[in-house]
């Protein structure tokens, strides 16, 4: 006796993220694998960086007189944060971190 089978459908969710006020979304990037001697490290071993590229950002911050004040990073600008910087969030198999702009040290410039 045969039995069907259903096939379950990979749908890729493509959620869109629009940061509120003075938030910034940010991918942080990988981290090392290796030390400066060529000791492999464990997952339990490794430092979180504090290195991203800014997948989205909101419309600015609530200024005193009604208007918004214009955030100083822009989606794809890599990013230097502190370490404590932010909430991680999971989208699929992605991890983020929403981050308010102040979070944000400096802009990293290839």
């Amino acid at each position: 006796m045969a039995t069907a089978t259903k096939e379950k459908k990979s749908a890729k969710t493509q959620l869109k993220l629009q940061p509120l006020g003075d938030r910034v979304v940010v991918r942080r990037e990988s981290s090392e694998e290796r030390t400066a001697g060529g000791i492999v490290l464990p997952d339990s071993a490794k430092e979180k960086p504090q290195r991203g590229v800014i997948e989205a950002v909101g419309n600015g911050k609530l200024l005193d007189d009604g208007s918004r004040g214009k955030l100083q990073v822009k989606s794809g600008d890599r990013v230097l944060f502190t370490s404590w910087a932010g909430e991680t969030f999971k989208v699929g198999e992605d991890e983020l971190l929403l981050m308010r702009e102040e979070d944000i040290l400096a802009v990293l410039e290839d």
